[in-house]
């Protein structure tokens, strides 16, 4: 496991403490690469964040299950805690967040107790913020690739075991998405508001998984990071206007 950082201009690891964000590629734990965050990390980078993309043990590769993967989500953010005065960042603003199976991996951060490897048991791998774009977030017999998960899913799946600690976060979700149904995340969004917890559901109408990227569609991309900056604005860990243009049917504008 390893992660690629970003920083952003003229950033002083040594005096600096600047809120952080972490991904976790897509893939269905069993491929995918870091480099499906790099357009997001450069971006919050150019904004003031320290971003990273992290590789963890896929299955293709490492003969895993998707309980290592969630192991080396929660010790990638303990070792980011761990290290911040090294990093130069906030270890009370990092956010995570993730796309598909990367997306269960940030939630399990999150939401899931009792897994990681090596670090610190005491530096919590909860983080403060949760960007979950097209999440699977359940992992039970009716959520997405269940087989894989059939003998742990009551431990790791992560609209199983959200409680009122949970960070605040926001959703990125396609209405046409093959994998994660619209129903799903909206019970999640229904279960945070119960625990008095923010989430804020972005629904993208006749939008398929994945639209968000910036190979599928550009104007998806920035559309989409256009609402996770200004969800980081309304958190405090970024200030000022995004610095990014979306398109609409008269044109492009600037966010």
């Amino acid at each position: 496991m390893d992660l690629r950082i970003f920083s952003p201009s003229g950033h002083d690891a040594t005096a600096d403490q600047r809120p952080a964000v972490g991904f976790f590629h897509s893939g269905g734990w069993y491929g995918g690469n870091a480099d499906q965050f790099y357009a997001h990390s450069r971006y919050l980078a150019l904004r003031g964040m320290v971003a990273m993309s992290a590789r963890y043990r896929r299955i293709k590769e490492f003969g895993t299950t998707p309980k290592e993967c969630v192991m080396d989500a929660q010790s990638a953010v303990r070792w980011v805690r761990e290290h911040a005065a090294e990093l130069g960042i906030d270890p009370e603003k990092l956010a995570v967040g993730g796309d598909s199976a990367g997306g269960q991996l940030a939630a399990a951060t999150a939401l899931v107790d009792g897994h990681g490897d090596e670090e610190d048991p005491e530096t919590s791998c909860r983080p403060d913020a949760l960007i979950l774009d097209n999440p699977v977030f359940d992992n039970g017999p009716e959520g997405f690739g269940h087989a894989l998960v059939r003998d742990c899913w009551q431990q790791i799946s992560p609209i199983d075991n959200s409680d009122a600690a949970a960070p605040p976060s926001i959703v990125i979700l396609g209405t046409e998405d093959e994998y994660i149904p619209v129903t799903t995340a909206e019970r999640f969004d229904r279960l945070m508001e119960k625990k008095c917890v923010r989430c804020d559901l972005r629904l993208y109408q006749g939008k398929p998984h994945g639209f968000f990227h910036a190979w599928v569609s550009k104007e998806g991309f920035a559309d989409a990071l256009v609402k996770v900056d200004r969800f980081l604005v309304s958190l405090g860990f970024l200030e000022g206007e995004p610095a990014l243009e979306v398109a609409t049917p008269e044109g492009w504008w600037r966010a």
